[in-house]
């Protein structure tokens, strides 16, 4: 709608969680953002961590998950008081954090995110931790307050909490009291106090809960119309404004789940944008969806009546889906594959790729110390077991990381990658690993490593930044979106990229490629295809006699979306599935898709059985992190 100055004030979205952590407010906070998309508006999005780490490049993944990085590669930091603004007062949460968090918020809303100018029109905000916690308590009251501040029409607040059912009772309405505990955001004198008294009590606490807009529920199954009476009746949120996000195939469905019931109306009749809102137009993103379904999980004979026609149908379906050439299989050789959520938009960036293409993903996780001779003496099943799942993989994916331990792991999965030709990708450490393999191997520098790995190597092929500091390990890294140049175009990254002369990915990383070193590497058949502006710092590397063997410096899957898959990760899964060559010579790769998704000429799908949520069919063969 915003053509670059078409509407007066920014209209705000704010979704907030309750009683669990990890309940699922980011993908709502998105889903939002899809849905208001596809009614004709401008989104952006802003995620706020109540901790107080200043620099996320310190949290472990083990910690938090992964960190993700954004185009500005920043944090926010209160630094008002070192600079002297306060003139000598007391620094306090109100009004002075409050007031930073707040002009924090609309200074980064303001920033246009889809290339054209002027803000956009509408900005989703995820809180993320929960309701309650005394680390939200800040970030609730500044939201609190933001909303007045904003103005009536401007905010709108949406709540997620989890609706449990009892297995034994499988009651919803008993299990309500757990949602309205936190609405008022105190957790901890729920026995001494009835829920009228308990409401009075926190009351100013309530600054921001007392104006819920809209609420979501998180339920096994659709809620009933009694409990969403009661929710009703408790929290002071009209009925038809309660949303239930009930389990789903995948979820690419939640966008389709708020729109059949109608929460695009309800967010924008309080932010007074209904009147110039359009249809949602999801018709590509539903097609998606069901082709997800379709290919992760194959058809069972209880989805079609048994007529002669429907009974052949079947089992040719089954016959596909359980066929080896529909599935790719993508071997994660990492540090910390104990944990998932470490490795999160590598999955997505993977299962982007795999949808596009129309193949059903499984992932192997192998931890990389596995892979390594020490393993094979102390543990000798486990040492065979990572190995058998490294030869049966299509592909081999090496994340980044930081520290020494699985090191060796890596290198031995990128030289297997290497001589035998199986396509590899590698991010950031990936990448440097890659490198130090194949000056060992290749060069016959035995000693050549990483000087974060070995300080006194007598060939360092990866060296520290000059830039960086070695002892302030917070806020030194090379972070945020950086542009890398191509040195030739005749090679598979700049194709898969769309034969563009530059390209702009998000970078976190302490450590580069010697560029000492280049011209040896180079001449030994290592092709540096990207550089950054002064041909000083390496971003891609290639083998350009193998099928698919790249590396990158930076985190293409931070910018992977549903339907717009990373470059990198589709030339990945297109060389696992020995599509490469077509994909490369296609005429055009729109965004990043070798074409247009469309499961049926009538737009109909068949809708398929359910799968695990996270969409991804992995085999792990423990935690060994």
């Amino acid at each position: 709608m915003n053509k670059g100055g078409g509407m007066k004030k920014m209209k705000y979205v704010v979704v907030t969680g309750g009683v669990v952590s990890g309940l699922g407010k980011g993908v709502t906070a998105s889903s939002i953002g899809v849905l208001l998309k596809a009614c004709g508006f401008r989104v952006t999005s802003i995620k706020i961590d109540p901790y107080l780490n200043t620099d996320a490049g310190t949290m472990s993944p083990f910690e938090h998950g992964e960190v993700f990085v954004l185009d500005d590669g920043g944090e926010a930091v209160i630094d008002k008081e070192r600079r002297g603004d306060y003139l000598g007062k007391t620094v306090q949460v109100v009004p002075h954090i409050t007031d930073a968090i707040q002009e924090w918020i609309e200074r980064v809303a303001m920033i246009p995110v889809d290339g054209q100018p002027g803000p956009a029109d509408v900005c989703v905000i995820e809180l993320g931790g929960t309701i309650g916690d005394i680390e939200s308590m800040p970030f609730t009251e500044a939201l609190g307050q933001f909303s007045y501040r904003v103005g009536a029409g401007n905010f709108c607040l949406v709540h997620v909490s989890l609706v449990p059912v009892l297995s034994a009772v499988g009651e919803q309405v008993s299990s309500l009291k757990y949602l309205y505990l936190h609405f008022a955001e105190n957790k901890t004198n729920s026995a001494q106090c009835s829920w009228a008294e308990k409401l009075r009590f926190d009351t100013k606490y309530l600054s921001l809960s007392q104006h819920i807009d809209y609420g979501l529920a998180f339920v096994l199954q659709a809620l009933e119309e009694n409990a969403k009476q009661k929710l009703s009746q408790f929290c002071h949120v009209p009925a038809e404004n309660i949303i239930t996000l009930y389990d789903v195939p995948n979820i690419w469905h939640l966008p389709l789940l708020l729109r059949d019931q109608k929460a695009h109306e309800a967010i924008l009749g309080v932010l007074n944008l209904l009147g110039i809102a359009r249809e949602p137009n999801l018709k590509e993103w539903t097609s998606r969806a069901e082709l997800c379904d379709m290919l992760l999980e194959p058809v069972g004979p209880s989805k079609f009546q048994f007529t002669y026609l429907a009974t052949v149908a079947m089992f040719c379906l089954r016959f596909m889906y359980l066929n080896h050439e529909l599935q790719v299989r993508i071997a994660i050789v990492g540090k910390y594959t104990g944990l998932s959520d470490s490795y999160l938009s590598l999955l997505k960036a993977l299962l982007h790729a795999s949808v596009s293409l129309r193949k059903k993903l499984v992932v192997d996780w192998i931890p990389a110390s596995d892979l390594e001779d020490e393993t094979a003496k102390e543990n000798p099943d486990v040492y065979k077991a990572a190995w058998k799942l490294l030869k049966g993989s299509d592909g081999i994916l090496v994340p980044g990381g930081f520290g020494d331990r699985g090191v060796e792991g890596k290198i031995i999965a990128a030289k297997y990658a290497r001589e035998n030709r199986i396509p590899f990708l590698g991010i950031c450490l990936g990448m440097q690993i890659a490198v130090i393999e194949f000056a060992r191997s290749i060069l016959g520098l035995q000693d050549a490593n990483s000087t974060e790995f070995d300080p006194d190597t007598k060939d360092p092929c990866v060296i520290f930044m000059p830039e960086g500091s070695k002892t302030h390990l917070g806020g030194t890294m090379r972070l945020g979106s950086r542009r890398t140049f191509f040195q030739v175009t005749d090679c598979k990254s700049a194709k898969l990229y769309g034969n563009r002369g530059f390209i702009d990915e998000r970078h976190r990383h302490r450590y580069e490629v010697n560029p000492d070193m280049v011209s040896r590497l180079e001449d030994a058949g290592l092709s540096f295809t990207g550089k950054d502006e002064t041909g000083q710092r390496m971003e891609i590397v290639e083998l350009p006699n193998h099928p698919y063997y790249i590396g990158a410096q930076f985190h293409p899957e931070f910018k992977s979306r549903p339907g717009k898959p990373s470059a990198l990760f589709l030339g990945l899964i297109a060389a696992a599935c020995e599509k490469l060559d077509s994909l490369l010579h296609a005429p055009k790769i729109p965004n990043g898709m070798a074409k247009k998704i469309s499961l049926y000429p009538n737009g109909n799908a068949t809708k398929f059985a359910k799968i695990p949520t996270d969409g991804i069919y992995s085999n792990c063969n423990g935690v060994h992190a």
